[in-house]
């Protein structure tokens, strides 16, 4: 099976140096390669040859080239094994590393002059690690380590490239530290991990407070409060399975929710949710923090809390994963270690260039690691994504392939496509070198929305003057729906059809070098609204926009359809895609065929009849999708 790496967009794993390594080995070739020094980096200095450093092989997992197709088999709907999702056991016996490629990367460092009591296998043998000096690291990789100074005045160690011996290529995927930055960077008390929207800056976006608030429909083209959602997309049920259902919605340190505010929402908007909270998982020291408060610290877990909580109604409990101590923060990958113990050392665990690594050894910092100390919620919603340029191709499709294992046992992730049209966050867009800069002209899609293994969620709304039962459009106020082409992953099987007839009806006028017209990911998925929502934040209520607002509305769709087919002993719907994707499901969808996604200097996408690159297969209708998944 076909990797879903697009080979161009894989910093040339396959050309190899001039250079020789070890003579008795084989020849270097190139593994990785950054092709520019990332926005506000600059390089100092050459590090010291005496630095100590931790070198991190990240071994390659057996079998994970047949991930798609073992996916595919539990998820698609025509498949005898629908719905017979995989345990955490099967999940790790299935991509162990081989004993081949332990051996190939030990035998190298032996021969290359690494006394063999250096060498530590980690537990579950994801990787190998080396105690090693910069002088060393040099020598065993072909690279020469900078440090490099950003203008916020933090430093960071890296390498602008480097090489491994050819025989031993096949057997790692990358090295750290290496060639990573930081993706966000972190202020010592504060947040880095920002949701969707200005890089920087806390999402999602406010036009600022209201007075009054509505809740009639005839007012959801001022603001939308949940009646209006439920009759956009139907959602008029009672949940009856929740002892045995579950919905997770994930923040990230120091975002964090305020009860007064969940009250005063509930107060006004909701039946029996006054006085009720989420239920809390911490992991890595997750906190609900009362130390930084107003909008920009409390409005996404209070959007996603106040809707997702309404939507599922008092019967069902919603979980909340806090992630990461209020000194270190977190991202992505740190959530997927408490999911998975197996993904701590997978592939070379946490990149401590770009994930925060605990234990926290800074004062008041978590003391703990937290490795497959969580079980993962039916359905996860989350409302933070990166730009795909911060990463690197290794360390996307890393993180791309753990979406999958989850899916495999038969979890449902959702993130927000971005809020930025075809830019990525911070209004970027990208460079011909791969440097993201404001006025450049090439498309910036976001991240994780173009794994192909997660559902990406854009934004709808209902435009001035019309109604919650006229058709919605694309997000053309505040915000613009992220969507577009991966850079990064081939498209997938699932959507090749509903994009190829997006592109044969409606080609595509832009010059092919400002995307990726090569047959990549497509994104997103579909849409749900994600303009002027009504949020009680810090005291006071203002109007929200994004896709930070139409993710968890979605989560709760999916977690109230789980709900009814967990009642009449069905397992819970997994990986969505194959099926949303599938004619059977083609009417379940209320299509969006207005608006467009502007950014990078043009208008962006058109939103168009059947899926498009600005709002996906459109929104949901919650009844028909019930009716659908429970024949199944």
């Amino acid at each position: 099976m076909h990797s879903f790496v697009l080979p161009a967009l894989s910093f040339l794993l396959d050309i190899a140096a001039s250079a020789t390594a070890h003579p008795t080995i084989s020849p270097w070739k190139l593994h990785e390669k950054r092709p520019h020094i990332p926005v506000g980096w600059t390089r100092a200095q050459k590090l010291d040859p005496s630095v100590s450093i931790p070198l991190r092989f990240a071994l390659t997992q057996s079998n994970i080239q047949d991930i798609e197709t073992l996916l595919y088999d539990v998820s698609y709907s025509d498949s005898p094994n629908y719905g017979k999702h995989w345990s955490p056991d099967q999940i790790a016996a299935k991509f162990a590393p081989s004993a081949e490629s332990i051996e190939t990367v030990h035998a190298w460092l032996i021969d290359s002059g690494v006394e063999p009591h250096r060498v530590k296998l980690s537990p579950t043998k994801g990787w190998l690690g080396v105690t090693s000096t910069v002088q060393e690291a040099e020598n065993l990789l072909n690279a020469v380590y900078h440090v490099y100074d950003h203008e916020t005045g933090t430093k960071h160690i890296a390498c602008d490239s480097y090489h491994l011996p050819e025989h031993v290529v096949p057997h790692v995927d990358f090295v750290t530290p290496t060639i990573h930055f930081d993706i966000k960077l972190r202020k010592r008390g504060q947040s880095t991990r920002v949701p969707m929207g200005q890089s920087g800056m806390s999402g999602p976006k406010t036009t600022g407070q209201v007075n009054n608030i509505f809740n009639q429909l005839e007012d959801c083209d001022k603001q939308i409060a949940p009646i209006c959602l439920r009759t956009l997309y139907g959602l008029w049920y009672e949940p009856v399975a929740t002892e045995k259902n579950s919905y997770g919605i994930v923040e990230y340190t120091t975002q964090a929710y305020l009860q007064s505010d969940l009250d005063m929402f509930a107060k006004n908007f909701s039946t029996g949710l006054e006085g009720v909270s989420p239920t809390l998982i911490s992991i890595d020291g997750g906190v609900v923090q009362t130390t930084y408060t107003g909008f920009h610290y409390a409005a996404e877990s209070d959007l996603d809390l106040q809707y997702g909580m309404t939507l599922v109604t008092k019967s069902q409990n919603v979980t909340l994963y806090q992630v990461g101590d209020i000194v270190e923060g977190a991202f992505f990958n740190n959530f997927l270690d408490a999911l998975d113990g197996t993904y701590c050392s997978y592939q070379g665990g946490d990149d401590p260039s770009q994930d925060p690594i605990y234990p926290d050894d800074t004062e008041g910092g978590y003391k703990g690691k937290d490795c497959g100390t969580v079980q993962p919620a039916n359905v996860i919603s989350t409302s933070y994504g990166t730009n795909e340029a911060d990463l690197s191709v290794a360390y996307a499709t890393r993180q791309c392939n753990e979406y999958a294992k989850l899916g495999l046992m038969g979890v449902t992730f959702l993130f927000g496509s971005g809020d930025r049209g075809v830019a990525g966050s911070g209004a970027l867009c990208l460079n011909a070198d791969g440097s993201q800069t404001k006025d450049s002209t090439i498309f910036n899609p976001d991240f994780p929305s173009t794994c192909p293994y997660v559902t990406a969620v854009g934004a709808t709304q209902v435009s001035p003057g019309h109604s919650v039962w006229e058709p919605e459009s694309a997000c053309e106020e505040v915000i613009y729906s992220g969507g577009g082409f991966s850079n990064y992953f081939r498209m997938p099987d699932y959507q090749k059809a509903a994009v190829e007839k997006y592109l044969t009806a409606y080609p595509i006028s832009y010059p092919k070098n400002i995307y990726n017209s090569t047959g990549s990911r497509a994104f997103p998925d579909l849409s749900a609204n994600g303009a002027r929502y009504v949020v009680a934040v810090d005291g006071e209520f203002s109007l929200i926009y994004g896709t930070s607002a139409s993710t968890p509305v979605v989560g709760a769709i999916l977690t109230m359809v789980n709900d009814a087919r967990i009642a009449v002993g069905k397992p819970p719907i997994g990986f969505i895609n194959p099926t949303i994707y599938s004619a059977e499901f083609a009417k379940c969808f209320h299509d969006v065929t207005n608006g467009t996604n502007p950014g990078c200097g043009t208008l962006g996408f058109n939103a168009t009849q059947g899926w498009d690159p600005v709002t996906g297969l459109g929104t949901p209708d919650f009844p028909s999708l019930l009716a659908k998944w429970l024949a199944l």
